[in-house]
């Protein structure tokens, strides 16, 4: 390697410790905390999490909890169940995002029993936030340094690696390859893992540890306000974009899922594009829900094949945890029982992201029973479910304000609020919003639309998704044609 590769190279990892110290993170070098340095936060090169910084973050944000808990809570933490890493990595997510059952005994001497939680998710700066670079890590006779770990209260959650953008074949694609090494010879530094990061310095990608290349995709905005303008570093875009604290927590705690099929795990993290939107799609929805809403929340319009129903998926997981929805009940409607099948199935598959198990209609007799509940609950249905008996009028089922109809393809006519199956939907639960999601642009002159559902409240079009390199599919005359 030569002098000015070397340089280069530094100054690419400067440049993102510079980016993280400006973010709030205290920043190490890793020879500095190494096994017995006066300053070692580790025991042995093999230790990736750094206990002492984890169990003062647990004492500090569970303050309930007594020591032995603690431990036990520690004890689970770092337990490894299973030698497939994106299993071990889904079940330490769980523990993450959920936290961990703890039984302990009271000064009354009963035995109850709490949640220990490793993050404190609504106060950011109640965690430990911490960037070391040069991480050398020793793993069954193997020994790697990582470029820079960032550490949420000890726990390595996320792993950098850079390359040179001054030489030609030390890309962003280089420094993929070289994490797909360091996944094979150092499987526990990735238990933890939330998110992995490659850089040359100029062109940036983030991605998860199932992710292949095509899937590690660029973060093209910082707060979500404006597209970066060509030619801007996109390593400067993504670490301010993702790694800002409080937006750091929300990517990790509601846009994470893993899909189970059989042994398969496949862990998949949301876009940009998709962050945004949800978040958006959320503060309209709580907005047009309270008693002065007009009920309308708006229309996601985010091109074919840009991950429209995974945004779905990640508005209705956190639109149900939102404390001012109250626990609500989304219904999930298409206009096809193949659309259904197939929403029902991505919905399926991250159940764990709903805190429940969704249930799709099979009858107009199966669905009104399904909505008759006080409460919660994701339901799917093809809009047909609402069709009344003739010359009947389509019966009050709730007038609950919290109840959120999620409409697939919300452009079709299918979705008339004047005399049509939307109407049946709004007599039988008068309190309902609408939000629309479409993969094609609603049309200025279709005020069906726009009765029911309002304004667009975000657009991620053909164009910058294939700025973005995604593979997106369109259709014409009948043919699946695909870009990039």
């Amino acid at each position: 390697m030569s002098d000015t590769i070397a340089v280069s190279e530094s100054v690419v990892e400067e440049v993102v410790l510079n980016l993280f110290e400006g973010l709030g993170y205290s920043v190490l070098n890793g020879p500095a905390i190494a096994p017995e340095q006066p300053t070692a936060e580790r025991a042995s090169f093999a230790d990736v999490i750094l206990l002492d910084r984890l169990r003062a973050a647990l004492v500090r944000i569970n303050p309930t909890i007594p020591a032995d808990a603690i431990e036990e809570a520690i004890r689970k933490a770092t337990r490894v169940e299973t030698p497939a890493p994106e299993e071990n990595n889904r079940r330490f997510h769980k523990l993450l995002t959920e936290g961990i059952d703890v039984e302990f005994r009271r000064a009354d001497d009963t035995v109850t029993a709490d949640k220990v939680w490793l993050i404190d998710w609504a106060n950011p700066d109640n965690n430990d936030w911490l960037v070391v670079n040069q991480f050398t890590v020793s793993e069954d006779r193997h020994t790697r340094r990582p470029d820079a770990v960032v550490f949420i209260n000890g726990l390595p959650l996320s792993v950098i690696e850079l390359k040179s953008p001054t030489e030609e074949n030390a890309t962003a694609r280089t420094a993929f390859n070289q994490l797909q090494t360091y996944k094979k010879e150092l499987p526990n530094l990735f238990r933890t893992n939330a998110l992995l990061v490659v850089s040359d310095g100029l062109e940036a990608r983030l991605g998860t540890l199932s992710a292949d290349w095509e899937r590690f995709m660029p973060w093209r905005t910082i707060d979500g306000q404006a597209v970066a303008a060509k030619g801007t570093p996109e390593v400067d875009t993504l670490i301010r974009g993702v790694f800002h604290k409080r937006r750091l927590l929300d990517l990790i705690g509601n846009f994470v899922v893993f899909e189970v099929d059989g042994p398969k795990v496949t862990k998949k993290v949301a876009g940009y594009h998709q962050f945004h939107a949800v978040n958006k799609a959320v503060h309209c929805t709580v907005a047009a829900s309270q008693p002065e809403g007009d009920r309308r929340v708006g229309v996601v319009w985010h091109t074919q094949g840009s991950g429209k129903s995974l945004t779905m998926t990640f508005y209705a997981g956190k639109i149900i945890k939102h404390a001012m929805m109250s626990n609500p009940t989304l219904i999930v409607l298409t206009d096809r029982n193949d659309l259904d099948d197939q929403l029902f199935g991505t919905f399926s598959l991250c159940a764990s992201l709903l805190r429940q198990t969704p249930k799709q209609a099979k009858d107009r007799d199966d669905l009104r029973e399904l909505l008759k509940v006080s409460s919660g609950g994701v339901v799917f249905t093809t809009i047909q479910k609402f069709l009344a008996t003739k010359g009947e009028k389509y019966p009050k089922l709730s007038d609950r304000r919290n109840i959120v109809v999620i409409a697939d393809e919300a452009h079709r006519s299918q979705y008339d609020f004047i005399d049509g199956f939307a109407r049946n939907i709004r007599d039988a639960l008068p309190g309902t919003s609408f939000i629309g999601f479409t993969g094609t642009p609603i049309e200025s002159t279709d005020k069906n639309t726009q009765a029911v559902f309002g304004d667009y409240i975000d657009i991620y079009d053909i164009q910058r998704a294939v700025e973005d390199g995604a593979t997106v599919r369109i259709y014409y005359e009948g043919r699946l044609a695909k870009l990039n």
